[in-house]
């Protein structure tokens, strides 16, 4: 089994989906056959590669990931569909350990034979998105630059140590990534500084920044990674330097 990266972050309009589909790119042309997940109810990662949502959730029902995943328009990439009913499932899951570990057998299975595994969790702590922490080998939180970032960040740590700790979970590290990024807001540099220089946060967070481009959120409205839609844009540069940053690590 490859590597898990599970992309989250509870405060949504961060670029987390549009983190998880140009990393999922990324590593699918540099030649890693790659799987991308979608676990949020909203299905962007989904809408946002071209393809087409599902009305039942593989990992909720018996059929397995191998029989459900779409190839992507990119090359050794897969796409497990979302579903726009999976945010149902969150009331399930909470009182159904069963029915948790059924999805963790059925994720375990059908994962095995992908050297990358990018997981599109929900914009919330919920036990779906607590499974998927555990599921994953690490966890990719894009920031957004504001005010509240450190707060949130606070909580996003409090919830890893305990999907770290938690029986049988396997996610050993976790690594920050500031999006939308303007260097020319002073608000930018100084949050980026004070979560940078933070003893608890410093030595998490990536050297790449990924900037405020316009095409990046123009990618998805045409079923594309901004790799396809602007491949010399600065969005594009920037997804792929951090691509290499996070293999750095494997």
């Amino acid at each position: 089994m490859g590597q898990i990266y599970c992309v989250a972050n509870q405060k949504g309009g961060v670029g987390k989906t549009t983190t998880a589909i140009s990393l999922a790119s990324a590593f699918a042309r540099s030649g890693r056959r790659t799987l991308l997940i979608d676990l949020d109810s909203q299905c962007n990662a989904t809408g946002g590669l071209g393809i087409r949502s599902t009305r039942r959730h593989p990992l909720a029902e018996d059929c397995g990931i191998a029989e459900s995943v779409v190839p992507a328009k990119v090359r050794n990439l897969d796409v497990l569909p979302g579903c726009p009913g999976f945010s149902s499932l969150e009331m399930i899951a909470a009182r159904d350990r069963e029915f948790l570990a059924r999805m963790t057998h059925r994720f375990r299975e059908g994962v095995a034979g992908y050297e990358a595994v990018l997981i599109d969790s929900p914009p919330s702590m919920g036990p779906i998105t607590r499974a998927a922490l555990a599921w994953s080998t690490e966890v990719i939180m894009p920031v957004q630059c504001e005010y509240f970032a450190m707060e949130g960040l606070v909580r996003m740590i409090d919830v890893l140590r305990r999907a770290k700790d938690g029986e049988g979970g396997t996610l050993a590290s976790a690594g920050i990534v500031m999006t939308m990024y303007d260097s020319q807001l002073d608000l930018t540099r100084e949050v980026d500084q004070q979560i940078r220089e933070s003893k608890v946060f410093g030595n998490n967070v990536y050297k790449t920044v990924i900037p405020w481009d316009v095409t990046v959120s123009e990618a998805p409205s045409h079923g594309e990674s901004i790799f396809e839609y602007a491949p010399r844009s600065r969005g594009a540069r920037a997804y792929a330097e951090l691509s290499m940053e996070v293999l750095e690590y494997v």
